[in-house]
């Protein structure tokens, strides 16, 4: 009964810190860039787009489709770089636990 007590009180404080987390994966950002540097979006861990750059240089009607690539190329960027952080801070929350595995949080 005191494992089982144990085990609770761990599960409780894992689901906090995991809230914690969550959290500061809002407030963390990360920028994604493309066409070496020409557009650059900043976004949050979490995805959220806080803001797009773009060389006046890209201004022109006839580059209208290469703006679009870009842009879909650099935010793609953001939301890797993102998701790395995102795994990265989950693997310092979870280091020690005995997790099976594969197994990743959150579920």
């Amino acid at each position: 009964m005191k494992d089982l007590m144990g085990l609770m009180k761990q599960a409780q404080a894992m689901q906090q810190k995991m809230a914690d987390m969550q959290a500061e994966l809002g407030s963390l950002e990360v920028e994604g860039t493309a066409g070496g540097g020409v557009v650059t979006i900043r976004m949050t861990a979490k995805g959220e787009v806080r803001a797009v750059s773009i060389d006046p240089s890209l201004m022109n009607a006839d580059e209208k489709e290469i703006l679009e690539d870009l842009l879909v190329a650099a935010s793609n960027d953001a939301r890797q770089k993102g998701e790395r952080l995102a795994q990265e801070r989950m693997a310092e929350l979870t280091k020690g636990l005995p997790l099976p595995p594969g197994m990743k949080l959150p579920f």
